[in-house]
């Protein structure tokens, strides 16, 4: 198990399929961030509860609106001219660092919230990374239990 909340989100999104998975409930409505920070709570045994939940969306939700997301419009926005536009495609890639930076913060300031918050060797597996993850679709449930299945090996 990864001590630290950034040094466990990078190690399990390089794993095969996790990226992908990641974009998939992005694009459904996730906070990525919010969803890898459940996934280390889960690996540490934090037991989920309705008031611990709402501290870190409290804590993900303005951070996420007014400078990641703002981020990643931008990027996004560019991808298309910035194939054909060198000056924009080196701009594009210092935006996405930014992003990345911002993420970044954002985990440090979930984890800073959250890393008192006591574990145990108990099972409760799954159950923060299945109230953060936004529900209704069947993509969206598949990316969740492939993000579980890649976080558990």
């Amino acid at each position: 198990m990864t001590a630290d909340l950034w040094s466990f989100a990078t190690t399990l999104y390089a794993k095969p399929g996790v990226e992908a998975a990641c974009l998939t409930l992005q694009d459904a409505g996730a906070d990525v961030c919010l969803l890898l920070a459940g996934l280390w709570l889960d690996s540490r045994g934090v037991a989920h509860n309705p008031e611990r939940e709402g501290q870190l969306r409290q804590a993900a939700q303005p951070w996420q609106q007014a400078v990641v997301e703002p981020l990643r419009t931008l990027r996004r926005a560019w991808r298309q001219t910035a194939q054909t536009d060198p000056a924009l495609a080196a701009l594009r890639q210092r935006l996405q660092q930014l992003e990345l930076d911002a993420e970044r913060e954002q985990l440090a300031r979930l984890q800073t919230l959250s890393e008192g918050w006591p574990g145990s060797t108990e099972g409760n597996a799954r159950t923060w990374l299945k109230e953060l993850t936004p529900g209704g679709t069947i993509t969206a449930r598949n990316a969740s239990d492939h993000l579980h299945a890649s976080q558990a090996h």
